[in-house]
């Protein structure tokens, strides 16, 4: 289990350089990033850390334990980071950008890192693109299939269960159908919040009343952000599988 005992932000950041020096030794730059180094630290959270190299063969990720301090390491060069940006962007979720974009600098090369940094900056500021059609009839067709599961008779066990299902969802139209970035998690009230605190606040009393088991305001709710994007959707939907979802017949 997590525990690194309330560090406080400069000890953290001398932390992060001797994991730098230790366990990623010849990086070009990184990016110490999450609650720590926003001086905000609980006792189980850990320090995002994205690493640059030159070059790497592959791009990867691991959490590690470092002296009772965990640490989630995003271990990059600049073009597999790029390759990241990318497709945060695409989902709507810029994860590891606004890990660059809010991150104290380090390691030697201090002019890309500030050049990477302003870039993760700038596309943060741009906002979420636009949702393809595919993609919002997606959300529409699963927000309307969870609700309908919501408004039948049911015990409160799978209400409960109904209700966190479309937590997510909603909250990934609510955003991204106004322009706005889409987070996972504890992200969402933040970002919900940051953007419009009414809107937030109706989105927050409806699911504390349905986790209670009073689903009607969530219901509401949920019928007017779709009535906002096209209205519900079921019949028609369809979606096709892959050209490559194929093996070779096993029976």
């Amino acid at each position: 289990m997590k525990n690194n005992g309330t560090i406080a932000m400069s000890e953290a950041l001398k932390r992060v350089e001797d994991v730098l020096a230790r366990r990623f030794a010849g990086c070009a730059f990184a990016f110490a990033a999450g609650s720590i180094m926003r001086g905000e630290g609980k006792s189980t959270s850990d320090v995002d850390l994205v690493v640059v190299f030159d070059r790497l063969d592959v791009a990867w990720r691991e959490s590690f334990m470092d002296d009772h301090l965990p640490f989630e390491a995003f271990v990059h060069d600049p073009e597999t980071l790029s390759w990241f940006f990318e497709n945060d962007m695409a989902l709507g979720y810029p994860i590891i950008i606004h890990m660059v974009a809010s991150g104290h600098i380090l390691g030697g090369d201090v002019e890309q890192a500030k050049a990477c940094q302003m870039h993760a900056r700038k596309l943060l500021d741009q906002g979420a693109p636009a949702l393809s059609a595919a993609k919002l009839d997606a959300l529409r067709y699963q927000i309307t299939d969870t609700l309908d599961d919501l408004r039948d008779e049911r015990g409160i066990e799978d209400m409960r269960a109904i209700t966190a299902q479309l937590y997510q969802p909603l909250a990934d139209l609510m955003l991204l159908t106004r322009g706005r970035w889409s987070g996972k998690g504890k992200w969402i009230p933040r970002l919900l919040k940051a953007f419009d605190e009414e809107l937030f606040g109706g989105f927050d009393r409806s699911f504390a009343l349905a986790m209670a088991g009073d689903v009607k305001r969530l219901i509401e709710f949920a019928d007017a952000e779709l009535a906002r994007t096209g209205g519900p959707y079921f019949h028609g939907d369809r979606r096709e599988a892959s050209q490559a979802a194929r093996r070779s017949r096993q029976w």
